[in-house]
């Protein structure tokens, strides 16, 4: 079962099949090199342990997370509880799911609708691709969905979230570019109780992390939000770019000081073998993976398992 803001659903039969293929990059990079690092090995010495790090480091695991499990593997070899090279394989996927699993934690389950759904990034992160196939993803699980054009400062950025909508029948609540975003988000909430709608999810403007007037924004969004919907919004959701790797980290931080970050979807995971990422996160700002982007189809948003996510990474 996976937790969603309207409660538990059903996993899907086919989530670990695609999850392979999406983490495939990250795989080799990771799994296939600490295999060639370990093969043939018979002690665990000094220059394996280099070989370790550099893989863990190299796939954007994080330096902490990697001191973490170089530190474990060290402990139990001084107290001979690790012997055998092989073993390593499994002590790190063991530590890998506890740090995901510490992260873990399921939304707010929202008792009235509709829930609001705010959606943040920088340029360029895949945000507005994102809330289209959350829409989907929506539909698909029976929700009726509002998508709210509150990125006012691009004009392109209106016009890409409409064709959205068309391709997923999801009505747009728009005014022209250079609104007030948070009037934008007023009429989309009020809209979205008038016509009885499960879920109103927020576009907004792409924007730098280091752009304090621009954070101001989001915050201010978050309190029109509550004139409407007193514990809105309900979900704040952090789209970053698995590609970008640790700069990506330092985007969730501060995102997460300013904007109240609840959780993390990590696009473009197909496309990069850093996908190692998703651990430094969890580990470094304690917030939950909620999806990933495996795809260009309006389908390739997957909810996030940790259990699945470790086993499509180690099982053959």
């Amino acid at each position: 079962m996976i937790q969603t803001l309207f409660g538990a659903v059903e996993q899907e039969p086919s989530l670990l099949e695609r999850l392979k293929s999406g983490v495939q990059k990250t795989r080799t990079g990771l799994v296939s090199a600490l295999e060639d690092a370990i093969q043939g090995k018979k002690v665990i010495d000094a220059d394996l342990i280099d070989e370790l790090e550099f893989t863990l480091i190299s796939a954007d695991i994080g330096v902490g997370a990697t001191e973490e499990i170089l530190g474990r593997i060290r402990q139990r070899v001084e107290r001979h509880q690790l012997h055998d090279a092989e073993a390593l394989r499994g002590l790190i996927r063991e530590h890998l799911l506890e740090i995901l699993q510490a992260s873990e934690r399921a939304p707010a389950v929202v008792a009235e609708p509709p829930a609001v759904v705010l959606v943040v990034g920088v340029n360029g992160s895949g945000k507005t691709t994102t809330i289209g196939k959350l829409a989907q993803r929506f539909k698909n699980e029976g929700r009726s969905t509002l998508l709210c054009a509150a990125d006012t400062f691009r004009a392109a950025a209106i016009e890409q979230l409409e064709i959205w909508g068309e391709r997923t029948g999801t009505a747009v609540i728009r005014q022209s570019p250079g609104s007030d975003p948070s009037a934008v988000l007023f009429d989309a909430l009020k809209a979205a109780r008038a016509r009885k709608v499960d879920c109103v999810i927020v576009d907004t403007a792409g924007r730098l992390q280091t752009k304090e007037n621009l954070m101001a924004e989001l915050q201010k969004m978050s309190r029109t939000a509550r004139k409407v919907i007193p514990d809105a919004p309900h979900e704040v959701l952090l789209v970053l770019d698995a590609t970008t790797g640790q700069n990506g980290l330092e985007q969730a931080r501060k995102f997460t000081e300013t904007s109240g970050v609840t959780g993390i979807v990590l696009s473009k995971l197909d496309g990069t073998a850093k996908g190692g990422i998703v651990v430094a996160i969890a580990r470094e700002l304690n917030l939950p993976i909620r999806y990933v982007g495996v795809g260009e189809k309006v389908d390739d948003l997957l909810p996030f398992d940790a259990e699945k996510f470790i086993e499509s990474l180690f099982e053959k």
